[in-house]
């Protein structure tokens, strides 16, 4: 028995505790301990069983460690930065790195501290020669290449005096993983068809990825059919890339037919059928679970979205009872999904509940919640949420767009509580985020406070579609008709191409200010130099535009052309058109095309019989009135609201409607009004 015996029979246990610790005893015995390759192998042992702690203790009590020992441990580290300290202690002791060190240590080179030792790792690799070692050169390529420094991974791999397959593929796989080098990993795998160099799975797998980051099918047809020459085709981890690319691409019968004749399939090839397979992603689920693959956390998010995209809220219950029974529920991606299921099938409740569950909520569940009270027109509890979500957690620029689109949105919600917001935005530093700076102006533009529109609109570095719209709107809903065109000939001065909501704004402060000429070009150039189609609200307000105009009978014959037939507002702003203007037989033309589409709208019969008072026709007006009683048809209330301030600071909005005296200070109230009134009419009299 001699040590070589000793170091086999370690190396024989292959990481079976108990004959290793025997066989450790009689080293110990036997006073072979004192040879480092016994200690070595020992360790070597200790590590491979899963008891590194035993490992690392021997290591501490070695007296003259070699490089082997050092290795033995530093290739035992879990965590990186424990690992790139003992890589420190190594240099600090003056250990002479050997190859295997050189790729141990760059192995762990993660992150920006290890990206600064890996650079101070490659001089002492280029003055002992061990930089034109393939297993290093491979090494520093793999640690290039994970740091996004593709650069310095080329230039390693052109300096290699010798190269094996797997320096290609490392070169290959960090550049199709980059995202932004899909062109430069297909040149390289090309030019390893060229030399005649050895490709397998790993080759294919990185290149076809390529085509997932910057979607070319004509690029994953061209792979596919190398990959089916050389029988790569069925393995599961090229499967499941080609899967991958050809639903990014969108060619879902390539998806199926790949995945079909996969001769195995794994949780990744179900799940990106799944994902890929919106329509039938809950029979693909269950085939799944016939073929005896249990599903991941990554599964259930993927069927949850498609189940939400399909509409089917009883199949997102089925499948919430089948997340609780696995014990899925609890994950908080799962949880998260949940929430925006539910709040797209406006199920808000089942939404809250979801909410609820979830026991450590980070600010995306948050955010999912507070989108889902806006998304669905309840402003006031997304506001409530987004308060005790700032109580919780720290906002971030998806909680305060959410907020400020649901403050945009209801009309019953205070300014003041977004200009809350805004301070809030201000003390986190989010301002010059796009999100938050785009609901900011679209907030202020749509309540109506036009110079904190502009204002934050002058401090974007950037600006896009929504803001450019969000900036013109506001100016319109103001009738500022010349900063409407202004910001309208800026816009399309920048290039930012105008959309339907943009012409729309336009068009309407066109119709403000009377300007039916310059409508019509406008109106005119949407489909001829943008190619967009009109929709029912721009020839609504082509039609009101004319009418205002009193050009009846243009407006009459745009409404005649109106894809689908004429709306109720289209109708309704007609009829308007005629009270202005007097026309009576056009009026009632038209108030009865509106009365047959919604008979119970009483609009239609109060400006009929407007049209007719207004031009002496008492008895065809009091026939109206008989009409609207027979039908049972009331005139709707008007409905406001007011800021009102408690004793206290805290700040409400009032709501009341015309006659309103529900209030315990009605009388006072209405007393108050008639003063107001009459100072009102005083000063016009004084100012006349």
């Amino acid at each position: 028995m001699d040590e070589v015996t000793l170091c086999l029979a370690l190396k024989a246990c292959r990481g079976d505790p108990k004959r290793g610790c025997q066989i450790h005893g009689f080293s110990i015995t036997s006073g072979f301990t004192s040879f480092v390759c016994v200690s070595n192998a020992v360790m070597g042992m200790y590590r491979n069983a899963g008891r590194f702690g035993n490992a690392l203790r021997l290591f501490e009590n070695l007296t003259e460690p070699d490089v082997v020992s050092w290795n033995t441990i530093l290739s035992g580290f879990d965590d990186s930065q424990v690992a790139l300290s003992f890589v420190a202690r190594m240099k600090s002791a003056r250990v002479v790195f050997d190859k295997f060190t050189y790729s141990t240590a760059l192995s762990f080179c993660v992150g920006s501290k290890g990206f600064v030792l890996a650079l101070q790792l490659q001089s002492p690799a280029v003055k002992s020669g061990l930089d034109s070692d393939v297993v290093v050169g491979n090494s520093f390529i793999t640690m290039y290449s994970r740091a996004g420094s593709f650069g310095d991974a080329k230039r390693v791999f052109d300096e290699m005096p010798v190269k094996d397959m797997i320096s290609w593929n490392s070169l290959l796989s960090g550049l199709s993983q980059g995202g932004d080098f899909g062109f430069e990993a297909v040149a390289v795998f090309k030019e390893m068809m060229r030399e005649g160099v050895e490709v397998d799975h790993v080759s294919f797998t990185s290149v076809i990825t390529t085509c997932c980051h910057e979607p070319d099918l004509k690029l994953a047809k061209q792979i596919h059919g190398l990959c089916v020459k050389r029988g790569y085709e069925t393995l599961v981890e090229v499967g499941n890339v080609l899967i991958s690319s050809y639903w990014k691409c969108g060619v879902s019968e390539a998806v199926k037919s790949v995945f079909y004749r996969m001769s195995e399939r794994n949780v990744v090839s179900w799940t990106t059928m799944i994902s890929a397979n919106k329509d039938d992603a809950v029979s693909i689920f269950h085939e799944m679970r016939l073929d005896g693959v249990f599903p991941n956390e990554v599964t259930f998010v993927g069927l949850i979205n498609a189940v939400k995209c399909n509409g089917e809220i009883r199949e997102g219950l089925k499948v919430h009872g089948i997340c609780i029974k696995t014990g899925f529920v609890s994950k908080l991606s799962i949880g998260n999904s949940f929430i925006t299921m539910y709040a797209k099938f406006e199920a808000l409740e089942d939404a809250k509940k979801a909410f609820d569950e979830i026991h450590f909520r980070e600010v995306i569940s948050w955010n999912a919640m507070i989108s889902g009270f806006a998304q669905n027109g309840f402003s006031h509890e997304a506001l409530k949420m987004f308060l005790s979500a700032a109580a919780e957690t720290t906002p971030n620029e998806y909680t305060f767009g959410s907020v400020l689109n649901a403050i945009a949105s209801a009309e019953d919600i205070s300014l003041k509580q977004g200009q809350r917001c805004h301070a809030r935005i201000l003390k986190s530093g989010l301002c010059s985020c796009r999100v938050v700076s785009s609901a900011l102006l679209d907030m202020y533009a749509k309540r109506g406070s036009i110079n904190e529109s502009e204002k934050v609109f002058d401090e974007m570095p950037e600006r896009n579609q929504f803001v450019w719209t969000s900036i013109i709107s506001a100016y319109s809903n103001h009738g500022d008709f010349e900063s409407v065109m202004s910001f309208f000939q800026e816009m399309v001065k920048e290039n930012v191409a105008p959309d339907l909501v943009t012409f729309l704004s336009v068009l309407t402060a066109c119709n403000r200010e009377g300007m039916v000429e310059k409508g019509y070009e406008i109106f005119d150039s949407m489909t001829r130099d943008y190619k967009l189609e009109p929709s029912h609200e721009h020839y609504s307000c082509m039609v009101d535009m004319l009418g205002r105009a009193g050009r009846l009978e243009e407006a009459e014959e745009l409404m005649s052309e109106v894809p689908g037939g004429p709306g109720e507002s289209m109708l309704q702003s007609m009829l308007g058109s005629c009270r202005l203007h007097g026309n009576v037989e056009m009026g009632a033309r038209v108030a009865e095309l509106a009365m047959e589409m919604k008979p119970e709208l009483s609009s239609s019969y109060v400006q009929m019989y407007n049209i007719y008072a207004e031009n002496g026709e008492w008895e065809k007006a009091a026939e109206m009135r008989r009409k609207m009683r027979k039908k049972d048809v009331r005139k709707e209330v008007g409905f406001s609201w007011i800021d009102v301030v408690d004793t206290e600071g805290s700040l409400t909005m009032q709501g009341f409607s015309t006659g309103d005296k529900s209030h315990p200070k009605s009388d006072e109230i209405y007393r108050m009004v008639d003063i107001i009134g009459l100072e009102m009419k005083l000063e016009r009299e004084v100012a006349v």
